[in-house]
């Protein structure tokens, strides 16, 4: 573990007044995003529509990182370059997502568990050295009847925290991503005890498997309402309340913190944030983002996959992605 470049990367990822891009949707996700605009998911439309992505002019002004899948990672832009040799050269740094995807957790329905430990080792030393700088791994956890249980926080959190200390090993700074989802009739109460309960867990976690805060940026879930909930939390309460678990929870030492949307709508991902960051100036750590449909929905739906749409789907995500760096410093 090379401390002084976990902590270089750290604070590149986390510089304002930039956020994180996560680009790292797998081949089915990807998919079902490019069939909801009645494109074939193959190899040539998901370059086509990446490239469109990273080639958006002034990216950098507003993305410090970007969490490519494996596939992206290891292929060719159309200019015969590498997607993470052309980030690396527009000042992006570029990261991979290492996880295996939630599975069913035995014995326990309605609940996952991430997989993906089993080869992790060597697979984060190729990444690294092919120039990966960070990496990603994400943990899903359900509110609902009598869950999460302790089974699922417990599981979910320790294999973070082993995933963690597997990625320092090789000075790649991890992004540990326990992410409340959003599904359901629950309080924001609810997700209030759900989310300090699997926080307080994580971190007790890696402070036993010896992981380096320093060099770790956490990505939470907001502490908000269920989307089927029918007196949602406004605005002011999901930002004060979310700031209120994390200072409850989370050490000071850590390098980070970077918001999953979640399922949000564009503006409710940038108004919390804002509001966040423009109610709380003295944090111990940064507070931004690390978005994907936050940033991207708005611009695919505007490419449609056609190449005459290429230049106003990247305006249209510059634009998301100016305003989410605003948010970040509390200046939309």
């Amino acid at each position: 573990m090379d401390k002084e470049k976990l902590i270089t990367t750290a604070k590149t990822m986390m510089q304002s007044p930039k956020g994180i891009l996560a680009m790292d949707e797998s081949s089915p996700t990807i998919g079902k995003r490019l069939g909801s605009i009645g494109v074939d998911n193959n190899e040539t439309n998901r370059v086509k529509y990446r490239e469109l992505i990273v080639t958006t002019p002034k990216l950098s002004d507003y993305v410090s990182g970007a969490i490519l899948f494996d596939e992206t990672f290891h292929q060719k832009m159309s200019t015969g370059i590498l997607f993470r040799d052309y980030l690396n050269s527009i000042g992006i740094l570029p990261g991979i997502k290492v996880d295996k995807g939630a599975k069913d957790l035995s014995n326990h329905p309605s609940e996952k568990i991430t997989e993906g430990l089993d080869g992790l080792r060597e697979r984060l030393s190729e990444y690294a050295d092919k120039g990966a700088k960070f990496c990603k791994w994400r943990a899903v956890i359900t509110i609902g009847d009598s869950i999460p249980s302790t089974a699922c926080i417990f599981g979910n959190t320790h294999a973070l925290s082993r995933y963690a200390s597997l990625c320092q090993e090789h000075s790649l700074v991890p992004i540990v991503e326990p992410e409340i989802l959003i599904n359901g009739n629950h309080s924001i109460q609810a997700c209030y005890t759900v989310t300090k309960t699997v926080l307080d867990s994580l971190f007790e976690q890696l402070t036993i498997m010896d992981v380096f805060l320093e060099g770790t940026v956490l990505k939470p879930s907001m502490v908000i309402s269920g989307t089927e909930n029918k007196k949602r939390a406004n605005y002011d309460d999901v930002a004060k309340t979310t700031i209120e678990c994390l200072k409850l929870c989370l050490p000071n030492e850590l390098a980070g913190v970077a918001f999953l949307s979640g399922g949000q709508t564009d503006e409710e991902s940038t108004m919390h944030l804002n509001i966040m960051n423009k109610s709380n100036k003295s944090l111990p750590w940064r507070v931004t983002f690390s978005y994907a449909r936050a940033i991207q929905q708005s611009a695919l739906q505007s490419w449609l996959g056609k190449d005459d749409n290429i230049k106003k789907a990247q305006a249209v995500l510059a634009d998301r992605a100016e305003k989410c760096s605003l948010a970040s410093i509390g200046s939309l």
